[in-house]
């Protein structure tokens, strides 16, 4: 029986092994087969996911608002975003730990752990939802919080579907830090506030990287309620809710004891303000032609300032009847806009605040002169004590006049220069060639000049043209650059520009040793005399009709540009480029400029000094008396020798003057007679001024001659001409002269035009009615004669 008992146990035992050992295999087999299930369903759902990701890819487009920066960072003016919010993008250095601890540790504490859903959460929350019956418990993460604020749907279960899948491809596309951006930039605080950083500015009128605690935990709170937890409507609510969060944090060994303990301790007493509004003109201007977040050159208590002095001489101007005045401060260095003011005040409505009046296009003045007077300096044509003729001049139908209605005679260009004379400036620019000045000029973005040189003429040097104040501000830069120009920098992203010499060093510093001198034909002797004028090169200018005031000037660090007037164009008698932009002008250098600098424009190696003839202000010549000291570019200045006079052979009695064709056998002495350009003589002549004069020529030479001057051919004595005004009709001058003249001057109603060749024409255009037209040569013999010019009606 035991046996038999002992076999059946035996066999029980076997069986049951036999049985475990089966099922076992079957449970390997089962499980196999689900895992290999699982596998191809997860293969299946990262295939299936991939290709959705790739038909139905998901597109974060969020608008920004517009925020310019100054250099140091200030926020200076803000925009709303195309979608009228005010949703400033933060960057991520912007984002402090303490507001980055408080927004992950009250919305997703495992956010840097989930792919973008917290399966844990979701099952939470459906349990807790189920059993209580309502929605009690919600399972967002950050990153789908994100999505639902991308893409607003309609709470649903499916839409809660599209929305975890659309965390899973935001969190293949984008890293966490990234994901953590863009909640931040799109969280909702009121209104059409969105986004920490506007609330910072908005809220608490700060920068976010300088935030307390107590208010990167407001910040934290207020999205779960933006409507009952406003600041400045519902601070209580917030300091409450506030905290009971940072009390929690305390539990949690969040942030430090004392810390929070400070944080609840801070009274939560915040209002609405109003976003930073500086710099309108400058701010609009780069909101136009740049992106978001702009990172200018701007000096915001640079601006400021400037802005005061504008506003407060903007008062004083008022009584002349004059409402309108704009400035621009360059740093020379890489050629940075420190301060740009567009008006005094862009909500002055009824003058046009709102105009920028560095980008309005208005008449020069004389303030194009030193550009033109440093071209001739680089050509060799002049030096600063060169002699040039302020005489009545006609070119043409065109007469230029003086400052004051006067003329000088034979003046240095230094002079002609800094008394800013508008005869010289026209004659040089005609040598020049209005052509080859338009096209430097254009070099040195002169936009409306460049685009309408073909129908400028040579008034464009007296402002016949139109130019902004941001060009002129450029090209006087560029004197202060020693010759290279640079378009002006308004971005810190625009420093690295190439520079574009335009003149040499030593052209430059001739001009700005000119610019320095404070005389200045409209500059009272009060402020000539004054001891507040710092060492600056300036040059004023005021348009025709005194329209436009200006006055511009450098010194090694900054150039500042100051146009006065009215944007509607009307003239004011008072006008004048030093009388009215010159104080602001000397104000604002003054408050910028704390050291005075005497020495602050050296010259180069390529410039050097020289002796020349005080009165011709060439090369001293055998019979130069007076000297003087002249810059000059060695190998590139004329090195004309001085021929201010000459020997001329007389009788005893000095009344008659010979030439070696009648030369008398005896009875003649050698003598010394200015040479003067017959201009000049014409002038003295005109004027009554006194001067030694060559006596007349033999009577028996001029027989010989047959003829006592030029013959004038064209036009014909006496006759009548007819003129088209319209298509600019021009008439002839011509004369013929024997073959060892050489050069003839043309005048028209006494008022030298041109001097040209023995050999070749001249083609004017005269003015209407009776005209009288002479021709002198070489010899001083001239010709006059009378036609009448009419203007055709045909």
């Amino acid at each position: 029986m035991n046996l038999q008992k002992g076999f059946f146990v035996l066999f029980i035992s076997y069986s049951r092994s036999k049985l475990i050992t089966l099922n076992c295999i079957q449970i390997k087999k089962r499980l196999k087969k689900w895992f290999k299930r699982v596998a191809y369903f997860s293969l299946f759902s990262i295939l299936l996911f991939f290709i959705l990701n790739f038909l139905f890819p998901f597109k974060v487009n969020v608008s920004y608002s517009k925020l310019i920066y100054d250099k140091d960072g200030n926020l200076i003016h803000a925009y709303l975003s195309k979608d009228e919010q005010w949703r400033m993008f933060i960057e991520l250095n912007e984002i402090t730990p303490e507001l980055k601890k408080a927004i992950i540790q009250k919305e997703d504490q495992y956010f840097y752990y989930h792919p973008g859903i917290n399966p844990i959460s979701i099952v939470r929350a459906i349990w807790k939802n189920s059993t209580s019956g309502k929605r009690t418990s919600g399972a967002s993460t950050i990153t789908m919080q994100v999505v639902r604020m991308l893409n607003r749907k309609e709470r649903s279960y499916s839409n809660k579907i599209i929305e975890m899948f659309n965390a899973l491809q935001l969190e293949l596309n984008y890293s966490k830090e990234e994901i953590l951006q863009l909640y931040l930039n799109k969280v909702p605080y009121g209104g059409n506030v969105e986004g920490v950083k506007a609330a910072s500015y908005i809220y608490f009128d700060k920068h976010p990287n300088v935030l307390s605690l107590s208010e990167c935990v407001a910040l934290a709170i207020i999205p779960e309620d933006p409507l009952d937890l406003t600041p400045g409507k519902n601070n209580k609510a917030i300091q409450i809710k506030k905290n009971e969060w940072l009390l929690k944090f305390k539990k949690q060994g969040i942030f430090e004891n004392d810390a929070i303990e400070l944080a609840i301790s801070e009274p939560f007493e915040y209002v609405r303000h109003q976003t930073p509004r500086f710099a309108p003109h400058f701010a609009r201007r780069l909101k136009n032609e740049f992106g978001n977040n702009i990172h200018s050159t701007l000096d915001l208590s640079l601006q400021n300032q400037l802005e005061k002095l504008s506003k407060n001489y903007s008062r004083y101007l008022s009584s002349f009847d004059i409402h309108n005045l704009s400035c621009l401060l360059i740093q020379n260095d890489s050629n940075l806009v420190r301060a740009y003011i567009g008006s005094p005040d862009f909500f002055d409505n009824q003058y046009g605040g709102q105009v920028d009046g560095v980008r309005a296009i208005r008449s020069p003045g004389s303030t194009l002169k030193p550009f033109l007077y440093g071209l001739s300096f680089d050509l060799g044509q002049l030096t600063p004590m060169s002699i040039v003729n302020d005489v009545p001049t006609s070119f043409g139908q065109y007469e230029p006049e003086n400052y004051d209605g006067n003329f000088q005679g034979e003046v240095t260009v230094t002079k002609a220069l800094s008394e800013s004379l508008n005869v010289p400036a026209v004659k040089v620019l005609d040598q020049l060639g209005k052509g080859e000045f338009t096209d430097k000029l254009g070099a040195l973005g002169f936009k409306s000049i460049y685009e309408k040189k073909n129908e400028l003429g040579l008034s464009l040097i007296l402002g016949g043209c139109g130019v902004t104040l941001e060009e002129l501000a450029g090209m006087y830069s560029a004197f202060a650059r020693h010759g290279e120009f640079q378009t002006l920098n308004f971005t810190s992203e625009s420093f690295a520009q190439d520079s574009n010499p335009v003149l040499s060093s030593s052209a430059c510093f001739m001009i700005s040793d000119i610019l320095k001198k404070v005389t200045r034909p409209d500059l009272a002797s009060e402020w000539q005399n004054t001891e507040d004028i710092p060492t600056v090169a300036w040059k004023t200018g005021t348009s025709y009709g005194r329209r436009d005031a200006w006055s511009i000037g450098y010194n090694d660090e900054y150039t500042v540009a100051v146009w006065v007037g009215n944007f509607s164009g009307k003239g004011i008698p008072e006008l004048s480029g030093a009388q009215m932009a010159g104080p602001l002008f000397f104000d604002i250098f003054n408050f910028i400029s704390k050291r005075q600098n005497e020495h602050w424009h050296i010259p180069n190696d390529n410039l050097n000094f020289r002796t020349v003839c005080s009165i011709s202000g060439k090369l001293p010549g055998h019979y130069c008396s007076n000297f003087t000291d002249d810059l000059f570019i060695p190998g590139v200045s004329s090195y004309t020798e001085c021929s201010h006079v000459k020997e001329v052979l007389i009788n005893s009695d000095s009344t008659v003057s010979y030439c070696a064709s009648c030369l008398p056998d005896d009875g003649y002495v050698k003598a010394l007679y200015p040479n003067l350009h017959p201009e000049i003589v014409s002038w003295h002549d005109k004027r009554g001024i006194n001067y030694l004069k060559i006596p007349e020529h033999s009577l028996e030479c001029e027989e010989k001659f047959e003829g006592k001057g030029p013959v004038i051919i064209s036009p014909i004595a006496g006759l009548e001409y007819f003129v088209n005004i319209q298509d600019s009709t021009e008439i002839m001058l011509q004369a013929q002269v024997s073959s060892d003249i050489k050069n003839l001057f043309w005048y028209v109603n006494d008022k030298f035009v041109k001097q040209i060749p023995s050999n070749e024409k001249l083609f004017i255009r005269p003015p209407l009615g009776k005209v009288k037209i002479s021709c002198s040569d070489d010899k001083g013999m001239n010709t006059d004669i009378f036609v009448e010019v009419r203007e055709a009606n045909f």
